[in-house]
This record gives C-alpha cells, sequence and structure tokens, in this order.
C-alpha cells in the first residue's frame, strides 16, 4: 500500500530529535532568513550541518523553508542560502517567490522545489500549472475538504502535501495582509503578528470571530493515507519539543490503526485553542470551529503532561534496519560488514581466530553479540555468518568490530550526495514605463461602474456580469475584462463556466489573483492581469509571469513606492492607487457567527477592540474582509513612479464616489478633510 510521508516541524534542535525519534519520515526547519518562522530559532551555520546530518544519518529527510516573498536586492543573498544548503545535502526546498522558485531550477536543477502552501493553489488545474514549472511536491490549503483533496491528488502528477495538525490562519495562506498593514510586519516574510487572535467581534457572535480553532486531523491520518496524499504535514515551528513528539506519535499510531484517547489528550493538553477542529476538512464550517487559547488550555499543559511526552524521545529510537556478515574463518582476520539504505561499509580486526580449549563459539551466539545495537539509532535486520567451527574469539572483538562498522555505517549515511550549484548572473532589466499612466477600474458590482471613463484602460466585471451590461460599455473605448474570484477552490468548474460564458460575450480579458485563475483563464485562452495578491515583489517573478503570458500586473501592496519602481521587466504594471485593500480571504465567514446571509446580505462588518469597523464581502462560497479605510494617493501622484497604469479597487462604494475618486485622480485633489484614508504601506513599508 502506498506509505505516506509524516512530516515534522523543527524549530529548535530539540524539536527536531523530538520528531524523529517519535517516528517522523522527514522535518521542515528554517534557516535564519527567508522562511515563513523568522521567530523561531531556526538554524545556520554548523547547526544546520548537525541538524541535516542528524536526520540523514537517521533515514529521514530534511526540507528546508524558503517560503517567503524577496525583493530584488535579496535574491542574491537567497543563492548564497540555495548554495550551502545544496552543499550539505538538503532533500528539498518550500518555495513561496515565483522568481526565487526559477532562479533555483536554473541553478541548482537537482534540488526538489516544493510549492508551499503560501503560493494558495488550490485546484487541479493550479497543481497542473505548478507541475509545468518544475515543482515536486505541492503544499495544499488547509481549506480543502477531503473530496476536493481527493479530486486534486486523483489528476495530479506531482506529489501532495497537506496539513494534518496544527494552528489554522482564519484566511487562506498567502492572501493575509492584515499583519503587515496594522503593524508593518509581514505574513508574506515570515512575521506575522497573528493580529487575527484579538478580538474582533461580528453581532452576535464569538467576540473573537477571526480566531480558528487549531486542526487536528490526527484521526483520519489513515483515510487520508488512503486518498494516496504524499505527505501529512504538522505545523508548529514554535511549538517545544513535548508538542513535535505528541503530534508525530499520533499520526504515526493513526496510520497504524492505533490511536489511543490518552495519546489524543495529551496532544490537547500540550497545545490548543479551546480544542480541535476538522471543519474543512468534514465540509463543517461555522461557529463551532472558531476559538482561543483559554486559561484551562494553558493550565492543561503540567509539568507530569510534559514529562510523560518527554519520555518518549529522551532516547535513542532503533530506526534503520541493518544487514550484517560476519566472517571467523581459521588463519584468517575477523571482518564485518554491515549494509543499510544502499551504503555497505567493511571493518576488519587484527585478531586471528584460535582452537577452542573448551567450548567453541556458535553462529547462535555470535548473532546475538552482533544484534546488541542498543543505544544506536541501527538495528539488526538480517545477520548472516561464515564460521569454522571450532574457533573462539574475544567478545570484546566482535564488539568492537559492530560498534566500528555502525559508527562508519552512520557517516556514509551524512555523506552529501553530488548535487550541481552553478551562480547565474542575476541581471535586471529596468522598466521603462509609459509616459502617460492609466487608470484601471476594478468593480465589485455592475452598479458602480463610471459614466466617465476618460483615461480608463481596463474595466473588469464581476464574473457574473449580464450580456446587457457588457453590450453597454462595448463602445466606450475601453477594454472589458472579467474578474475570477481570488478564492475559486471547490468552485472550479462553476467559474470555469462563468468564464466560458463571458467569453461568448466576446471578453477576452480576466483579472487574476492567484495561480489558480491564472491557470484557469490561460486554458480558456484570456488575456491575463494580475493583481496585487499574485504578490510579485521582484524582477524575477515578474518575468515568470510575463513568461506565462501575462499581459500587465499590479505589484505587491506591501512594498514602498521606491522598491515597487525599481522592479524590472518589461511587462506593464501598475499599483493600487485606491481602495480598501482586502486583508483577508477566508473561506469560514466570520459574520456566520452571528447572522444568516439572508440577514446580512454583504452590509455587514467586524469591529475591532478600537471601535474601528471592516467591511465583509462574499463571492462564491468565500469572504473577504477589507480595511476600514481605502488607500488614496490622488494628492501624490507625482510620487508614484516607473508605473504604467493605477488600479482603482472598488468595493462597497457608490457610483457616485466611484466617480468622484476617478475625477480626484485625474485632477490630483486630496480627499477633504477629515475623510478617513490610509496610504497603505507605499511609505513605511513592511518588515
Amino acid at each position: 500500500m502506498h506509505k505516506t510521508e509524516i512530516l515534522a516541524p523543527a524549530g529548535t534542535f530539540d524539536a527536531l530529535v523530538a520528531g524523529v525519534r517519535s517516528g517522523a519520515n522527514a522535518v521542515y526547519l528554517g534557516t535564519d532568513s527567508f522562511n515563513a518562522r523568522m521567530r523561531a530559532d531556526n538554524f545556520s551555520g554548523e547547526d544546520l550541518k548537525k541538524a541535516i546530518d542528524y536526520c540523514h544519518a537517521r533515514g529521514v529527510k530534511v526540507h528546508i523553508t524558503m517560503n517567503t516573498l524577496l525583493q530584488d536586492s535579496e535574491l542574491f543573498q537567497a543563492l548564497d542560502v540555495v548554495k550551502n544548503i545544496v552543499s550539505l545535502g538538503a532533500d528539498a526546498v518550500i518555495l513561496q517567490d515565483l522568481g526565487l522558485a526559477s532562479l533555483i531550477k536554473e541553478c541548482a536543477p537537482s534540488l526538489e522545489r516544493h510549492a508551499s502552501t503560501q503560493m494558495s493553489v488550490g485546484t487541479s488545474i493550479g497543481v497542473a500549472l505548478l507541475e509545468s514549472l518544475g515543482y515536486k511536491r505541492a503544499v495544499l490549503p488547509r481549506e480543502l475538504s477531503k473530496s476536493e483533496i481527493k479530486e486534486i491528488k486523483d489528476s495530479s502528477h506531482i506529489e501532495i502535501e497537506i496539513f494534518v495538525h496544527g494552528a489554522l490562519c482564519m484566511c487562506v495562506s498567502g492572501q493575509c495582509y492584515m499583519s503587515s498593514i496594522f503593524g508593518g510586519r509581514s505574513g508574506n516574510r515570515g512575521l506575522c503578528a497573528q493580529p487575527c487572535r484579538l478580538p474582533f467581534a461580528v453581532a452576535g457572535g464569538t467576540g473573537h470571530d477571526l480566531s480558528l480553532k487549531d486542526l487536528s486531523l490526527t484521526e483520519c491520518a489513515d483515510d487520508i493515507q488512503k486518498l494516496g496524499v504524499d505527505s501529512l504535514k504538522i505545523e508548529g515551528r514554535m511549538k517545544r519539543p513535548e508538542y513535535v513528539s505528541a503530534a508525530v506519535r499520533s499520526v504515526k499510531a493513526s496510520l497504524e490503526g492505533e490511536l489511543s484517547g490518552e495519546l489524543t489528550e495529551k496532544l490537547r493538553a500540550v497545545f490548543s485553542r479551546s480544542g480541535f477542529t476538522k471543519g474543512y476538512f468534514e465540509s463543517k464550517l461555522g461557529r463551532d470551529m472558531f476559538g482561543i487559547r483559554q486559561k484551562e488550555d494553558v493550565t492543561a499543559s503540567t509539568n507530569k503532561v510534559l514529562t510523560d511526552l518527554s519520555r518518549a524521545y529522551e532516547k535513542e529510537v532503533p530506526l534503520i534496519p541493518v544487514e550484517f556478515y560476519l566472517t571467523v574463518i581459521e588463519g584468517e582476520r575477523v571482518s564485518l560488514s554491515a549494509s543499510a539504505m544502499g551504503k555497505t561499509v567493511f571493518t576488519e580486526d587484527e585478531a586471528i581466530p584460535e582452537k577452542a580449549l573448551n567450548k567453541p563459539m556458535t553462529k547462535e551466539s555470535l548473532a546475538d553479540r552482533i544484534s546488541k545495537c542498543g543505544g544506536t539509532q541501527f538495528y539488526a535486520e538480517k545477520i548472516e555468518i561464515d564460521l569454522d567451527e571450532g574457533l573462539i574469539v574475544p567478545a570484546s572483538v566482535i564488539n568492537n568490530l559492530r560498534r566500528q562498522a555502525l559508527c562508519e555505517l552512520e557517516k556514509r549515511l551524512t555523506d552529501v550526495k553530488s548535487n550541481p550549484f552553478t551562480y547565474k548572473e542575476i541581471k535586471f532589466t529596468p522598466h521603462e514605463a509609459r509616459k502617460d499612466i492609466k487608470f484601471h477600474v476594478r468593480v465589485a458590482k455592475k452598479e458602480q461602474i463610471p459614466h466617465n471613463l476618460s483615461n480608463v484602460e481596463n474595466l473588469y466585471l464581476p464574473l457574473n456580469i449580464d450580456e446587457n451590461s457588457v453590450e453597454s460599455l462595448k463602445n466606450s473605448g475601453v477594454n472589458i475584462g472579467v474578474e475570477v474570484p481570488r478564492g475559486i477552490f471547490g468552485n472550479e468548474k462553476a467559474v470555469e463556466s462563468l468564464l466560458i460564458k463571458a467569453k461568448k460575450m466576446g471578453i477576452n480579458l480576466a483579472y487574476c489573483s492567484t495561480l489558480d485563475g491564472l491557470a484557469l483563464a490561460k486554458k480558456l485562452g484570456f488575456d491575463i492581469h494580475t493583481g496585487f495578491s499574485m504578490n510579485v515583489a521582484n524582477s524575477l517573478s515578474a518575468e515568470v509571469l510575463e513568461s506565462l503570458g501575462v499581459k500587465s500586473l499590479t505589484l505587491s501592496a506591501e512594498l514602498t513606492l521606491k522598491n515597487l519602481a525599481a522592479i524590472g521587466g518589461r511587462v506593464p504594471r501598475g499599483i493600487i492607487g485606491f481602495g480598501r485593500l482586502p486583508l483577508m480571504l477566508t473561506r469560514n465567514c466570520p459574520i456566520k457567527n452571528g447572522k444568516t446571509c439572508s440577514e446580512c446580505k454583504s452590509s455587514s462588518y467586524l469591529t475591532d477592540r478600537l471601535g474601528k469597523k471592516f467591511p465583509v464581502t462574499c463571492n462564491m462560497g468565500f469572504s473577504e474582509i477589507l480595511n476600514s479605510a481605502p488607500i488614496y494617493m490622488a494628492d501624490r501622484m507625482s510620487e508614484i513612479e516607473n508605473m504604467d497604469f493605477i488600479t482603482f479597487y472598488f468595493t462597497k462604494e457608490k457610483q457616485e464616489l466611484c466617480e468622484a475618486v476617478l475625477q480626484a485622480y485625474r485632477k490630483g485633489t486630496p480627499l477633504k478633510e477629515g475623510a478617513a484614508y490610509t496610504r497603505g504601506l507605499y511609505y513605511r513599508g513592511a518588515e
């Protein structure tokens, strides 16, 4: 039967040891740069080599996380990190940034590239796109159901990895901007401050309506294995070793059909938020999925629980089977060979067997001595002995041979396989923007469409737009497009059907905000423009999208104007110039904690502890939490350099306000005194 990998988190060396000794087949860890848990201890220098050698000596793979967005200036340093991890024999690298991924493909072609869940790919067609880009594995979003995972796995030709235990973000990974907007610490840069765990309330809700319970699919591990999923991932690089051990042991026991209630309870005790949830996997969304870290959750982690859990990994565990071949021949030196995981070592002793005066050695007595591998990660799976009759050798000789053989075997297992690495000179072609900056307008509903479309180049309409509205715009002189929703997993067929309908109306332009949407629009022959949440933060990422046929793109909203202007490449680009930036994309609508959809009618909001209101919009099973105030840059247009267009991201505005905003940008006028607005991150940036 298909064997599924258990993938454990390692934020410290102690956590790494706990995961390996508890039964993990692989671990994932970060270096001291470019990973999504920058506040973990992480690994660097000799510590990284020590970690990789420890794992490889025990038959455990090591995946290195480089799953953050990079700017142009950081790509050079990232390449040095890649060179180092290749030289140390790391097995794979987990990536978010399209530009870095393409660079690694050229410089280290034999290093496995895994697409992080931060890439927000959750459809069959999106995974197929990753395969075409050379990824070996896709880490799927946590929001998928069992049937959706099965559909992707059944149609996929690359490996599939899913999270089975750990923290559950409210937002689809890679689509959250709340931490960066609120405090300048970007989740896409590994520094999420977790503002969603603070009180954000809807009327009649839980009071913490952006905080979900932790995910735990440990009880379902065997069912997931039967789906053909290749890796079961445990979240928790910020967690203590006892947590890692308990989670790994729980998954392993579940795969073997031996998961006990006692172990499950210890796993809950060591860390949970009001318990666990399987909501997305079981398609049971709603209020029961929400929870916070309460006093009883903290006190459940008693010294006794932690001590009991630590005992599971305090000693070395026999993980690797060894085949021994011992030769005791009259007149020849005693020798021993040992083989494991395709490696073989040979040792011999100066001692020559002597004739036994009393009781000669037997194969049974020798086998008993050879099999004593206690205190190591090895165990004797097979022992063959070539023994002449009537001989005797001191027991110390056999013991020394065994120790030497296992010591040498461990060294051989940590030998670094030859992985080529070739430095590539990174050249950035400066972008030359056109002289006259154009407007790209996105509307959430047809009633927002402005009458005055002067200077508007592209107009993006809702995907469910009616034919009459499209016909009325065909002589407007603007390029008419439709917006592919940011969240389409679970709705791939419905979205495809609407895109085909739009194509029949004569629409050939699609505004896509994720690789899922891009792949679907590309399949149907649309010209593609990408939105800000494609997270383009460097020149190489822009080049990758251009190679995929993208005609124009909106750059990341988490960079300063200076950094945005420096991004090179030929493809036309722009920034969000106006609009309430969507801070989160979620599949579990927080408003439903307090009211039904019919009661809400897309007019509800979340309120934070300061009384600020954050509107929530819904589209095809997904919700977006919008910022409390819009970005406004009309009076700063002269400071926006090297852009071909400005994107107006209209969400809750009425048509009159949409008209007024466009006119203000044409004239460069400031907002009225007292009006709420933000400059986003264009001046302060995000870490």
